[in-house]
């Protein structure tokens, strides 16, 4: 299945500010959607309770009718599943509860033939403590995996060799009787950290991605991927200062200097380009997080030798939804010559359902679709590549999981001050009269959302009003309009709630126009009040405003 070739020069064309280049000369990647698969909570086909590959595959039919250009699973390999996959015991093979490598050959050919390319998770940071190069690496200090993670001895007095933090809560080391040292973990202690540095670490990742690439994924997500490399000589952290922000973790006290975010990063990411540029059309996007994330993000993606996007967690973890929030966000990555190309989410995995982060808990379910349908037209006309997250496009809400049915590490540990990423991973709803919602014959490994039964996917199938629809529609219109596809975005300001920008790429010239507040607001001056919008949701447009809408009209020169 090898498809390898000579890396190819990058093309004068790059030179140039995406808006001013030759649509021809513009890789699939740039501008996609890419549609974001949970695996354990999309479609379970054998009865289990739990999702798998060929429920997945049996459900492709679905996201090819959105118009999306690409899904990207979420880890589905051989896992113990202490951090359902993320902890990879194996990075070659399928973790038995989603199926084979026969049934992922399946899904992707099934993919392929629906025109749908395919994005798989890749964890670099970090193995499972089950994963045979840690089992090796523990039982003593001389042999070939003994270096491959981060090992230290204690301090004088016994306590750990430096003061970093779990993300999950408490050290980011445990003893280990076995070598009688410390192994480092950013996040569980079940998920101890690859030592980055390791020439023989950074070989045997790239040749896991080899291996999938040439099973034909047309790309990776690399998770966490400013986690990768530590510090050697461990030095202490800094203190955070206090913002007033409520502080659940000892990992929010520090500024984490030492234990992410190394300067000899860059140097694999450009070992990962080289395989991937051997190949044809695939795409790298890298998860980063963390207080100096904007910097690593443009670090990472920066020139023809590093990877191609990246994205963050402007909106994920975003308290409300405003003007400022979206400039803020958008507005640091112009249309200029050597700037990376950008990545955007709303809602993911690791964070709570926007409709619900984003409105009153006590609106009604008016209210939430006619905002989810502001937000879908919203996220559309973003300059950059948009990811969509399974349920987004049925206007899924969070779901409030009882303490004795949660399933996520952090928020056990931290219960009740840390919202569980459970309540966004719970079952996709097929069916509005199917037992659990059709997402499998036997009690699902999360419950549903009480509503979710309504907003299935068969009952906004039948209704040509629904969310669902809509998504459909917007997609095509991104498709449509290069100016939203590729064209360089500029802000104007418009009001406390009002979001007005305008999309450019060649001769076409396009304005969008939101009201992210729930009150009318005031048409914005100098913008005309009689053009018929080639989009628009909630009613706004030819001089209407009203609350959680928005529009998009046509420019004259």
């Amino acid at each position: 299945m090898s498809q390898n070739r000579q890396p190819v020069p990058a093309s004068p064309a790059a030179t140039l500010p995406v808006s001013q280049r030759d649509p021809a000369d513009l890789p699939w990647w740039m501008g996609a959607v890419i549609y974001q698969i949970y695996p354990r909570s999309f479609a379970d086909s054998n009865g289990d309770g739990i999702g798998d590959l060929p429920g997945i595959t049996a459900h492709l039919d679905h996201v090819a009718s959105l118009g999306v250009d690409a899904v990207w699973l979420s880890p589905f390999f051989t896992s113990p599943m202490r951090d359902f996959g993320y902890d990879v015991a194996d990075y070659c093979d399928v973790d038995p509860i989603f199926g084979t490598l026969a049934d992922f050959d399946a899904l992707i050919a099934r993919a392929h033939e629906l025109g749908l390319r395919v994005i798989i998770d890749q964890v670099y940071a970090h193995t499972s403590d089950q994963h045979p190069w840690f089992i090796e690496s523990r039982s003593h200090h001389h042999g070939d995996h003994a270096g491959w993670y981060v090992w230290a001895d204690p301090k004088p007095d016994g306590s750990p060799p430096s003061n970093w933090q779990s993300v999950f809560g408490g050290p980011a080391w445990t003893w280990d009787a076995r070598r009688r040292q410390y192994y480092f973990h950013n996040f569980l202690k079940e998920q101890p950290q690859l030592n980055g540095h390791h020439p023989a670490v950074q070989q045997a990742l790239l040749d896991a991605a080899r291996f999938w690439l040439d099973r034909g994924v047309d790309g990776f997500r690399l998770d966490a991927l400013n986690f990768l490399m530590h510090d050697p000589r461990l030095r202490h952290n800094p203190p955070q200062p206090a913002s007033g922000a409520v502080r659940t973790r000892p990992f929010d006290f520090q500024r984490r200097v030492y234990n992410q975010g190394h300067r000899h990063i860059p140097r694999f990411i450009e070992r990962i380009r080289a395989l991937m540029d051997a190949y044809d059309g695939r795409f790298t996007v890298a998860e980063i997080g963390g207080e100096d994330a904007l910097r690593e993000m443009k670090l990472y993606t920066r020139g023809e030798t590093r990877l191609n996007t990246s994205y963050g967690f402007d909106f994920l973890y975003a308290e409300a939804l405003t003007p400022q929030v979206v400039e803020g966000a958008i507005g640091q990555w112009p249309d200029r010559a050597g700037m990376g190309w950008p990545s955007w989410a709303f809602e993911n995995h690791d964070a709570p359902r926007a409709i619900t982060r984003w409105l009153p808990r006590d609106a009604d379910a008016a209210t939430r679709a006619r905002f989810a349908a502001m937000k879908m037209l919203l996220l559309l006309c973003l300059r950059g590549n948009i990811f969509l997250y399974q349920g987004e496009e049925l206007g899924l809400t969070q779901v409030d999981i009882a303490f004795e049915d949660l399933q996520d590490p952090e928020a056990i540990a931290n219960w009740p001050l840390t919202l569980s990423r459970d309540g966004a991973r719970t079952p996709m709803p097929w069916r509005t009269d199917g037992a659990h919602g059709g997402f499998s014959t036997a009690k699902p490994w999360l419950p549903l959302g009480p509503d979710h039964a309504a907003l299935a996917v068969d009952a906004q199938q039948g209704d040509a009003a629904s969310l669902l629809h809509l998504t459909r529609q917007l997609l095509a219109l991104r498709k449509a309009h290069p100016a939203l596809r590729w064209g360089s975005i500029r802000f104007r300001k418009a009001g406390e709630t009002v979001l007005l920008f305008e999309r450019r790429f060649g001769d076409e010239r396009l304005t969008c126009l939101f009201n992210l507040g729930p009150d009318d607001a005031p048409w914005p001056r100098g913008l005309s009040r009689t053009a018929a919008p080639l989009a628009s949701v909630g009613g706004a447009g030819q001089g209407a405003l009203p609350g959680y809408t928005g529009c998009v009209l046509a420019s004259g020169d």
